[in-house]
């Protein structure tokens, strides 16, 4: 038997980021692989994505229910003390020789708290990256917990090395997320319009709108002033629903009232392809998804990013930032529809993170002095 790893997974985008780096992983001859499922993964309201995982071919050791309701900072506060505990646990039980992470997220936290406190090593992926909000502390916090870092960019990797991080332990391995993109075999245009009852002769926008802690009080109105902007330029929408964080329930409200509406379709979830055709076919993407900012590019899809909850990440051409004020989203839209589709151009990778990432899990040596963390400075 190989290395063992253990994945932590708690929302559907990021499952959906890392679904074939796992499975590159679990395919790996030097390499076992488990996954933690926590979160949205395991509610019926969300779709109960832990099927996903099952469904990709990918052991589930241990499944860590928390409650998603009153979606409020406190609760994801509270939710970090239990996912501690039960993560204890299971990497207690399963004692895996990585805990792999990604991105900002508290039960990516939790993990890295768990993991360190066991001395198992901890690996990071997408640290080293700005989001201006809640975020990106928390992000940071993952990263001095961690051990080793793959990072999605060049400039990331250095913001890393300047935080302290050992420059040996940091690998620009690029974003998982776009592994597969291009080469993968996509519905057409009229399929992925006739699959959500949109009319192929007419445009339409995806929206993916998330809310940010610190304005969770204004998610609601702001989602109302997207789709009414979308809807005013003439667009269709094709809306998901959002992630379960503070202010989650004002934006689902929202998009509930709207089903029906014309012009408006609402998913609770797509499944990594159907989101990735749709994102592939859009004349629009409009919201704050870091699909925007990272994915979105491989197919030069314009996305209007809303507010600031990717603030301060790096962008592709393709991207252009506005408040949710209606000037700046009717401005902005109006502007992105003039201008058109862009040639595909991606900072975030050439879309072979996954065999590099399960190169170096096979590979880097996990001794004492990996372990011994220290400032660089």
């Amino acid at each position: 038997m190989g290395r063992r790893v253990c994945y932590i997974s708690g929302t559907r985008a990021d499952f959906g980021l890392m679904r074939s780096t796992l499975q590159i992983l679990r395919d790996h001859l030097e390499l076992d692989l488990s996954v933690i499922v926590t979160g949205m993964h395991l509610s019926q309201a969300y779709g109960h994505t832990a099927d996903e995982i099952e469904a990709a071919g990918l052991r589930i050791a241990a499944r860590v229910p928390v409650p998603l309701e009153p979606a409020t900072g406190a609760t994801m506060a509270r939710n970090l003390g239990t996912m501690v505990t039960a993560f204890t646990d299971a990497l207690e039980s399963e004692r895996p020789d990585i805990v792999l992470l990604l991105g900002d997220r508290g039960e990516m936290l939790a993990g890295a708290l768990a993991a360190i406190h066991l001395n198992i090593p901890v690996a990071h992926i997408h640290g080293g990256e700005r989001s201006g909000t809640v975020d990106e502390p928390v992000r940071h916090a993952i990263s001095k917990l961690s051990h080793l870092h793959f990072t999605a960019t060049r400039e990331a990797a250095d913001r890393l090395e300047r935080m302290g991080e050992n420059p040996a332990n940091i690998h620009v391995t690029g974003a998982p997320g776009l592994d597969g993109l291009i080469d993968a075999e996509l519905p057409d245009l009229t399929e992925v319009t006739r699959l959500h009852g949109l009319d192929p002769e007419r445009r339409f926008a995806l929206m993916v709108y998330h809310p940010v802690l610190q304005e969770a009080l204004t998610a609601a109105d702001d989602t109302r002033r997207i789709l009414k902007a979308a809807t005013d330029a003439g667009l269709q929408v094709l809306a998901l629903m959002p992630n379960a964080d503070a202010g989650s329930d004002g934006v689902r409200a929202v998009l509930i009232e709207a089903k029906g509406t014309p012009d408006i379709t609402v998913r609770t979830h797509l499944a990594r392809p159907a989101f990735i055709a749709a994102m592939a076919h859009a004349d629009l993407m409009i919201g704050n998804s870091s699909a925007g900012i990272i994915e979105a590019a491989s197919f030069g899809t314009p996305v209007l990013n809303v507010g600031p909850r990717q603030n301060l990440r790096e962008r592709n051409a393709n991207v252009r930032d506005v408040d949710a004020t209606e000037q700046a989203l009717a401005h902005g839209i109006a502007d992105l529809l003039a201008k058109g589709r862009l040639a595909p151009l991606n900072v975030y990778g050439d879309g072979q993170a996954g065999p590099r990432i399960a190169r170096l899990l096979a590979s880097v040596p996990l001794d004492a002095a990996l372990m011994m963390k220290v400032n660089g400075y």
